[in-house]
């Protein structure tokens, strides 16, 4: 298939791109700039996936598109909103789709994404949703939990506290829970999506193999390390709530109060993981081996 991606330079994008190529099929990349790290056989279209004019052209003759345009974080000063990379992103990744004639969509969402969600990330992902959901393609949405493997950021950071610190922060108790997806994984279910007519019209959540509380995944990272023990310091929520919003707006601050409140409300899968896509996912500790070390 041809197959116009968006999003597809990062580090999801990277892992998706291998397997996509690996199955054959052909990838027209939406970039803002040419990138030279990017494989010979791709082809690739500069753009603005928040102006759709730029790109819509671009999308005409493709068999699927696909959107992983997502942001954790905003900065409003550079246009960088959850509104405008989620919603007006989707939306007009919906329509250039719609205007070049290509059935299938593949939406990249995210665990946790609800209508009442308390995080603005995830009412803006839910809100990216609806209007997929109401297309009238041949839609498939992936909610992913918190996703890992080589290149990733979330497990790399925690390893780099662990190696370098006596001591490692942990907000709250740390006995929220979350259920980490290999990056792998998370692509094979992409490529899966594309073959089987089942998948359309479904929204899928994707997690890995364990649950583990944030103290317990630290414990594993620093098993995987050799560290008999990782010692925490847990520093009180109440007072993370107040310092947070102060300081979120400087860029050199690592958090923001919707990536607290999503921390702590959990991020795991209310089932088991889904049957078209088998086999299992991988474990945690099993995984991180591959990279870690």
């Amino acid at each position: 298939m041809k197959l116009f991606l968006a999003g597809g330079t990062g580090f999801v994008g990277g892992h998706l791109r291998a397997a996509l190529l690996e199955r054959g099929h052909r990838l027209r990349l939406l970039v803002h700039r040419r990138h030279e790290g990017i494989e010979a056989e791709v082809e690739q279209v500069e753009g603005d996936v928040t102006r759709v004019a730029s790109f819509a052209e671009a999308v005409v003759g493709c068999d699927a598109a696909i959107n992983l345009v997502g942001i954790i974080r905003e900065f409003p000063a550079r246009g960088i909103t959850f509104e405008a990379l989620h919603v007006t992103a989707t939306r007009n990744m919906v329509d250039a789709a719609k205007q070049a004639g290509v059935r299938r969509y593949l939406q990249m969402s995210a665990l946790g994404t609800r209508p009442a969600a308390t995080s603005q990330y995830h009412r803006t992902k839910y809100q990216a949703e609806e209007y997929v959901r109401s297309s009238g393609l041949d839609w498939t949405i992936f909610r992913p939990s918190l996703i890992h493997g080589p290149g990733g950021e979330f497990v790399t950071m925690l390893a780099g506290f662990i190696r370098d610190l006596p001591v490692v922060p942990v907000i709250g108790d740390g006995r929220y829970r979350l259920q980490p997806v290999t990056v792998t994984d998370v692509a094979r279910c992409f490529c899966r999506a594309l073959e089987l007519p089942e998948a359309v019209g479904e929204t899928f959540e994707l997690c890995g193999g364990n649950r583990l509380s944030y103290d317990e995944l630290l414990d594993t990272i620093g098993r995987v390390l050799g560290k008999r023990r990782v010692r925490k310091f847990h520093q009180p929520l109440g007072l993370m709530k107040l310092v947070v919003p102060l300081l979120q707006g400087f860029s050199f601050f690592p958090l923001t109060m919707d990536q607290l409140t999503m921390l702590v409300e959990e991020n795991i899968c209310s089932g088991s993981w889904p049957t078209l896509f088998a086999p299992e996912p991988e474990s945690f500790e099993e995984s991180i081996r591959r990279y870690l070390r």
